[in-house]
This record gives C-alpha cells, structure tokens and sequence, in this order.
C-alpha cells in the first residue's frame, strides 16, 4: 500500500471524486516522529490486516467501520524481513507486521468504540512507549483530544524505564513492574473507591493530563463524539495541524506550523494553489 503525505493524500481523494461511506469512520494515522513507527492495529481486517510502516511525517487514510471496537499503538525499534517478519524493541505483536494480537507492554495504546456515539481514549495503563494523540474532526458531543504530547522516556523513573544500548525506550506501569494489588487495582482494590492514584500513576497524569494513568482514572480520559472522523497522531504537538478528509472535504484543525511538515518540495509549490482554494471552499 502506497503511503503518501497528508495534504497529498486528501487532496488526491478530493480530485478523484472517491465517496466515503457514511457508516465509516475515517481515521487518519500520521506518524510526526523523527523515527520510523509501524502502527499495529487489532482487529486489523479494515486495516491494511493490522500493520504497516510509517516513515517520519509519512501518514495513511483508513475507512473504520461502525461497530469496530478495538486499539491503535505504536511500535518502534522493528526489523522486518521480506516477508513482514522479525521483532520490534517495543509494542511487539509476535514478531510480524501484521498483527493478529495486542501488542507486548509496554505500549501507549489509542483505544476505540465505534457506534451512534463513540467512545474513544489514550491509556497508559500498560505503560508508554511513544507520545499518541487521538484528535476528533466535525464531530458532535465532548470531541476533545484525547492523548498524550509529552515524551515519558526522557523522565521515566528509574524502576520502570526500559533500555537498549543505554537509551530509555519505554516506561512501565507499575503494575507491569510491582505485580501488586493495589498497583493492578484487582482484589481488594479492583473498583473506583479502593483504587487510587499512585505515586507513579500521579507523574504519568502530570505529563499526560488526557490520557488513563490507572484504570479507573475514568472522569477525565474517556471521551464522547458522534460523526466525527480521527486523526491519530504519533509524536504530535499541542499546536499542530492535522487534516483529514471529512464529508467530501478535507477538514483541518488546530494551529498550523506551515506546509513544510506535510509537503515538502516543488510538491508544495505545485499544490498549493488547490489546497488554498479547498480551504476556502469550506469557510
């Protein structure tokens, strides 16, 4: 499958007069990272079969079905052969592309429920391996990013970091580490009054106010929205630009940093005129 930049993309579905199913949810997968990332996406048959590779600031459109439940992560550090086998240092999935399975923790994982009203949300819960955030377009109800912009490798305690050739490349949950009740929030603390924030649940809140840091960390990372489409960001920031093609339209959000991040090149000087035109088109 052919991945082509985010504005190129939309604005080659906006010419080729496609029609997107109004049942479906788009979801726009973007990688912003300065590294390569292969999202693995479970259940993955609308998916490109639950795998793929990105390329920094390369992204891919997907149509997601109503009544699709499921998780988006990032897995970083993988060698595939020919053949779309081989392992990944975090997020594996059973050392292949494709992934039929969750991926191995710890992960930042996007999760989704897709029907009249959707639900939608970042955990933390099974650690974090690459900043992730989930950014609703034309939606109605509490359509809020949900997500996590700040890297937790870089301040990773200690006990829960995980290492290659000295560099931190994932953060644990304490769960993951400790094996505890009270970290696990099962037996005596396995509902909402028992199970509290923890110390190392507290610091994964602070650097990701919109993301679960524990399972019952509910109120604030659980999100609402019907008819809206996703755009699913690896590495993002909190004034960056994501597009996506909406309605017949390509919608955008959110404070752009310029074109250079989405087309780069005589590209840009080519496509410019149209994609000033179709944004005008839509105010």
């Amino acid at each position: 499958m052919d991945l082509l930049s985010p504005l190129l993309f939309t604005l080659l579905l906006l010419s080729s007069g496609i029609q997107v199913s109004e049942c479906a949810r788009t979801f726009t997968v973007i990688n912003n990272c300065k590294e390569t990332i292969w999202p693995g996406i479970t259940p993955g048959e609308s998916f490109n079969g639950g795998g793929i590779e990105l390329k920094p600031h390369q992204s891919i459109v997907f149509n997601a079905p109503v009544g699709w439940s499921g998780r988006i992560w990032g897995r970083t550090g993988c060698k595939f052969d020919s053949n779309g086998k081989g392992p990944c240092q975090t997020g594996d999935c059973g050392e292949t592309l494709k992934c039929g399975a969750a991926g191995k923790t710890p992960a930042s994982l996007a999760e989704f429920t897709l029907a009249a009203v959707d639900f939608y949300d970042v955990s933390l819960v099974d650690g974090f391996n690459v900043p992730i955030s989930v950014t609703p377009l034309k939606g109605k109800g509490n359509c809020s990013t949900a997500g996590c912009n700040s890297d937790l490798r870089r301040n990773c305690p200690s006990e829960l970091a995980v290492k290659a050739n000295g560099k931190v490349i994932a953060c644990r949950s304490a769960c993951d580490v400790f094996n505890t009740d009270e970290y696990c929030c099962r037996g005596t603390y396995g509902n909402p009054s028992t199970c509290q924030p923890t110390y190392y649940s507290k610091t994964f809140k602070s650097a990701c106010p919109t993301s679960y840091s524990y399972a019952y960390d509910d109120p604030t990372s659980i999100f609402t929205c019907s008819g809206a489409d996703y755009v699913i960001t690896f590495c993002s920031t909190r004034n960056q630009q994501v597009c996506s093609y909406h309605d017949h339209k390509l919608v955008c959000k959110n404070k752009a940093n310029g074109l250079n991040l989405l087309v780069g090149g005589w590209w840009a000087v080519f496509l410019a005129p149209l994609f000033i035109t179709s944004l005008w088109s839509n105010l």
